[in-house]
């Protein structure tokens, strides 16, 4: 669903990502993980449209994300680590006007919004502006946006940011609801607590290059902790591994 075939990105002689080869199936929920300046945002940025990669092809679904970006997009939704939205709106005419972008008719966008706006407590202040919501309540909006045209593939950078316990509990099982429907999530976090328990395959990256690839036993087998908790296994990979993991 999602692929990544040799990417490369550099940023004059310094490499931000190194021939990065990844292949994400329909309904999983992948983790990408890394310390500070692995690589996690500019693949995320590529993976959006956002920039271009120096070479190498990414693609969703069947769309190449350089040769057909529209139809890529039309089916992704991003969900960035700080929300930016245009704050002179409500919190339902923010939805509407997402919904009418990806082209969605009019009852279905307001079936789609009410349903968000209930499932996050958002009701009472769906006629409110913006501006006055609290960073977590932003958050949940933009969440909600990302996923009113129900995409094929979720693209993720720190959901939980800002959220309250419940509200992070929500997320994680909206999540987990939708892959088992199909959906195809590609979440960056710091948390490795969150990617331990969530993720179906993780993979680590440090300095552009992915060094190792699977789910947290394999993982742990590559860094030769077996018995290890997520935390552990990272700070041992990204501390001794240098040269790329063959997945």
């Amino acid at each position: 669903m999602i692929k990544l075939s040799g990417i490369s990105k550099l940023y004059g002689s310094v490499k931000a990502v190194d021939n990065l080869d990844l292949t994400i199936k329909k309904g999983e929920l992948f983790g990408f993980i890394g310390p500070n300046g692995a690589g996690k945002t500019t693949t995320i940025k590529i993976l959006t449209g956002l920039i271009k990669p120096t070479s190498g092809i990414a693609s969703i679904g069947d769309f190449d994300l350089d040769k057909d970006p529209l139809n890529a997009k039309a089916i992704t939704g991003y969900i960035p680590d700080r929300p930016t939205i245009y704050e002179k709106l409500t919190g339902w005419e923010y939805l509407i006007f997402i919904s009418d972008l990806y082209g969605l008719e009019r009852q279905k966008a307001e079936l789609k919004a009410q349903e968000f706006l209930s499932f996050f407590n958002l009701d009472e202040s769906s006629n409110k502006l913006i501006e006055s919501f609290s960073h977590g309540m932003k958050q949940k909006l933009v969440i909600s946006s990302a996923l009113i045209h129900e995409p094929q593939a979720l693209i993720v950078d720190e959901p939980l940011v800002g959220l309250d316990p419940k509200g992070a509990r929500q997320v994680k099982s909206l999540f987990i609801d939708l892959c088992k429907h199909g959906t195809t999530i590609f979440m960056s976090t710091h948390s490795l607590g969150i990617a331990e328990a969530m993720c179906d395959r993780i993979a680590v990256i440090n300095k552009g290059r992915l060094i190792a690839l699977g789910g947290v036993n394999d993982l742990g087998l590559q860094a030769g902790k077996s018995r290890a908790d997520l935390e552990e296994i990272f700070l041992e990979l990204t501390e001794t591994k240098n040269d790329p993991q063959t997945p």
